[in-house]
């Protein structure tokens, strides 16, 4: 049962808005003026907050104000309920972080309709946002309804790319945002000799090329099919309708992207300062976790060749054959037709320097 508070210091507005809630099964917490309301938010820990503005005490303001500056409580989402219209007051409000405004005088399905809607969105927004457009497409339709769906339904256009065919180049203006249905992409940077330096891998389920969209800037990396793959295509245009439309979405993709950005910079870290051993054993760890997605522990091996592998370690292809070779040796992994298998995840990942 969700629990919402009520912050309303009109006693008749105050128990029918509690009575029409309690009806529609929610747990009802009441509070008479914004001092207590804060106290019993904190106290609660309530799934919504409805808020009226002008009360005695504290305001509505000062209320929200406090629920930010409160950790445990900052991320709840808050409700005004006002009968002041004008639009400096939906701004003002909008400005301090309120997600919805409910205007007196109102009727039981609309106080309903706008806590049901919060509520949902919210739900959706607590589930961190995995690279999975079905999950996008439940954010859309929550956010939208359904006609967002239809409408990212008709984006999926399937593109097919054959073993070491290229999606993209450096160089290239970006026009679409992609996503992994079938295979492996793999991203890639050339330096002035021509040696390559893989930057990150995809598979089933994972978005790419939409950091070049967010900056609008010409891809700074190239992106090759590792084996035959199918790529679900989004124009430019509608990506960015998303974006601009839907903060929520874009709220996503943020972190999302800021996710990607660490991992990069870790990545990038260890090759500069990494062994060569240790280069080797998170090459390899980071395969299994980019691949290895539902966590087969007997199944999952790594097949991929000694080029793209030592690119993706950023050392020499006879160097990491050495290192491979003697991680066999010590029963690190076991080496099959070419195909890797991780015998010790552990001792790999506490590889010392």
């Amino acid at each position: 049962m969700k629990t919402i508070l009520l912050i309303e210091d009109n006693e008749d507005i105050r128990n029918n808005m509690a009575e029409i809630l309690a009806l529609s099964n929610y747990k009802v917490v009441v509070a008479e003026n914004g001092k207590t309301g804060v106290e019993k938010a904190i106290e609660s820990k309530p799934d919504l907050i409805i808020c009226d503005i002008i009360m005695p005490l504290l305001d509505g303001y000062g209320v929200l104000h406090a629920i930010h500056r409160n950790e445990s409580i900052k991320n709840t989402p808050f409700i005004f309920l006002t009968a002041k219209t004008e639009r400096s007051d939906f701004r003002k409000g909008m400005e301090l972080g309120a997600d919805d405004y409910i205007t007196k005088p109102f009727n039981a399905t609309e106080l309903l309709n706008a806590v049901e809607g919060r509520i949902k969105k919210m739900e959706l927004l607590k589930k961190e946002l995995q690279p999975d457009i079905e999950k996008l497409r439940d954010l859309l339709q929550t956010s939208r309804g359904q006609d967002a769906l239809q409408e990212l339904t008709q984006m999926n256009e399937i593109s097919r790319f054959k073993k070491k065919q290229i999606v993209y180049f450096a160089g290239n203006h970006p026009n679409k945002l992609y996503y992994v249905t079938k295979g492996k992409v793999k991203i890639y940077k050339n330096n002035e000799q021509g040696k390559e330096l893989v930057t990150d891998l995809f598979s089933p389920g994972d978005f790419f090329g939409y950091v070049a969209l967010l900056e609008d800037l010409p891809y700074k990396d190239t992106a090759e099919a590792l084996e035959d793959t199918e790529v679900a295509v989004i124009p430019k245009k509608e990506f960015e309708d998303l974006m601009n439309r839907d903060k929520e979405v874009a709220k996503q993709f943020i972190r999302l992207l800021a996710k990607n950005i660490s991992d990069k910079e870790t990545q990038l870290l260890g090759l500069a300062y990494n062994s060569l051993r240790k280069k080797v054993a998170e090459a390899l760890l980071l395969i299994r976790k980019k691949y290895n997605k539902e966590g087969s522990e007997s199944k999952f091996v790594i097949d991929i060749n000694r080029e793209n592998l030592s690119s993706i370690a950023g050392t020499a292809k006879e160097s990491l054959i050495r290192t491979l070779s003697e991680f066999k040796t010590e029963k690190l992994i076991d080496i099959v037709n070419g195909e890797i298998s991780i015998l010790d995840e552990k001792k790999l990942e506490r590889m010392i320097n």
